[in-house]
């Protein structure tokens, strides 16, 4: 089985709606959602970028977005700024629940500060975590949080989820559209990420709007990353990156990874379980032949979107390596779209 090293999941937004059934959701496993230890073990999942992510709070009369995702085209409003007061809180809460999955796992996953460490993790068999956020609400705009989180763990950073933060905009919910809807970074944000590049922290840009991404790949000298967002070309979603965008995540020595959110998959952008392999094939082709065999990895949304049927949850994950084995990708390929295309990238960053 081949260790596959994931670029962006949501567990930690699990354990932070359900906090007093923690142990029987990580540790113990109870065959929902779509991750817990037990599963991972079992399923060859030797780690990721685990997230710290905001729910929006819900307006009386707001959109339905799920089901309006399910029968395109739809436009969805941006959500309201979070302040940085409301935002603090929840966003400790959740680095704690993944200090928490540190202690209480027995040695079987580990916080990594460094690319070293994640590879030791590998090679030991230990689920290797990295610290991420998504959206940067918990950053105050003279950034002295972000070195408060940096000391936390932190080591991977989104300026912005789909909604507007002090620092910039983020793709609304779209289809058909591109990634090009609204202003680039502010002052603010021209701050963060260089203050980011200076302490190690890798930039993720997969809710970013084109104009944040033209920004940071102007201001950023580290690797340009979109750690779970997918090809435009093959689904017109605002959350998906253009021909353009994927050269220049290329030409950056950068990653993307593939989003299984079924709604960046499907040419047609419905948000269906049932969905079989030919439209994950479809973007895994694509995606190679712009970004190359050496800047392509999986960015599954584990516990934050829905998944084809036919990958579902962790346990998919042989699945897919299989799947993409019938369709003619060899194990030296597969080994650097599973695991190693990350490490090397991490090398680069962290």
């Amino acid at each position: 089985m081949i260790p596959v090293f994931d670029g962006h999941n949501d567990i930690l937004l699990r354990l932070y709606l359900d906090p007093a059934r923690r142990e029987e959701i990580f540790l113990h496993g109870e065959g929902k959602g779509h991750l817990d230890l037990p599963r991972m073990k079992a399923s060859g999942f030797a780690g990721g970028f685990f997230a710290i992510y905001l729910p929006s709070p819900v307006a009386h009369d707001a959109p339905d977005y799920q089901a309006q995702m399910q029968n395109p085209p739809y436009n969805l409003p941006l959500p309201d700024l979070i302040p940085f007061g409301d935002a603090v809180r929840p966003a400790v809460t959740m680095a704690s629940h993944l200090l928490w999955m540190e202690r209480t796992s027995e040695g079987a996953l580990k916080i990594c500060r460094t690319a070293s460490e994640v590879r030791a993790c590998l090679d030991a068999g230990i689920i290797a975590a990295i610290m991420h956020m998504e959206g940067a609400e918990a950053i105050d705009e003279g950034l002295d949080s972000l070195h408060l989180f940096h000391a936390m763990g932190l080591r991977s950073l989104g300026p912005v989820w789909s909604r507007p933060t002090v620092f910039g905009n983020g793709v609304p919910f779209a289809y058909p559209s591109s990634p090009d809807t609204g202003a680039g970074l502010t002052d603010a944000g021209k701050r963060l990420v260089a203050e980011c590049n200076r302490l190690k922290i890798m930039l993720d840009l997969s809710h970013m709007n084109e104009a944040g991404f033209n920004d940071v790949a102007r201001l950023s000298d580290a690797p340009l990353v979109a750690t779970h967002s997918n090809a435009n070309a093959i689904c017109a979603s605002s959350r998906n990156l253009t021909d353009r965008q994927l050269a220049m995540i290329r030409d950056s020595g950068g990653m993307a990874g593939l989003n299984f959110s079924v709604s960046f998959l499907r040419p047609d952008g419905r948000q269906l379980a049932e969905t079989g392999w030919d439209p994950i094939l479809r973007q895994m082709d694509y995606l190679l032949e712009r970004l190359g065999e050496d800047h392509l990895g999986f960015g599954s949304d584990y516990d934050g979107c829905t998944t084809p049927d036919v990958i579902g949850d962790v346990t998919g994950l042989p699945k897919l390596l299989g799947a993409l084995s019938d369709h003619g990708y060899d194990r030296p390929l597969l080994t650097k779209l599973a695991h190693s295309n990350w490490l090397d990238l991490l090398d680069r960053t962290l």
